[in-house]
């Protein structure tokens, strides 16, 4: 199964493509063929930000080919701006894998920390670091991507035939 995993904001969206098969023995096997942070500049215009990264997110999946899309899902916010602006970020993003008939699931950002530090309120040092070492990376990647791979890995987990669930339910598409 290969994944896309999209941790959406405007200025750094975090992306990520996983690939889960299995060993000879049956055991689970994930790989990162590739994660990187589309980074907009302040002087791009919002709506050149989501065109962005949709084109970019957009390319990935041609070039790769992910089956299913994990998203980080809805987080509380205390200004509307903010939500809003994050909202179109991650409306770009969905629109990217939905182009191309992917399935979308989302996953609370709690969640994605419980299944790969063990901790849902785990700080972004440890993430990173938990997903350097889960995924035998030899360096530990940019904090952005790392909540993508995050992701990509937790919908892996929750997805896995062998493994014990670490998430409490599966996630439905959107």
């Amino acid at each position: 199964m290969r994944v896309l995993a999209i941790d959406p904001a405007l200025r750094n969206t975090g992306f990520a493509i996983l690939e889960q098969s299995f060993s000879p023995t049956g055991k689970s096997v994930y790989r990162a063929l590739t994660y990187d942070v589309i980074r907009n500049s302040r002087n791009l215009r919002q709506s050149g930000c989501l065109v962005e990264i949709r084109q970019r997110l957009h390319d990935e999946i041609k070039t790769h080919r992910p089956e299913v899309c994990a998203v980080e899902g809805v987080i509380y916010v205390q200004s509307y701006k903010t939500a809003i602006t994050m909202g179109a970020a991650r409306g770009a993003a969905i629109l990217a894998a939905a182009e191309h008939g992917m399935e979308i699931y989302e996953y609370a950002p709690k969640r994605v920390k419980q299944a790969v530090v063990g901790k849902g309120a785990a700080d972004k040092q440890q993430v990173a670091f938990m997903i350097r070492a889960l995924l035998g990376l030899t360096e530990t990647p940019a904090s952005d991507a790392a909540d993508a791979l995050a992701i990509g890995l937790a919908h892996c987990y929750a997805h896995d035939p062998v493994r014990k669930k670490t998430i409490a339910d599966q996630p439905a598409p959107l």
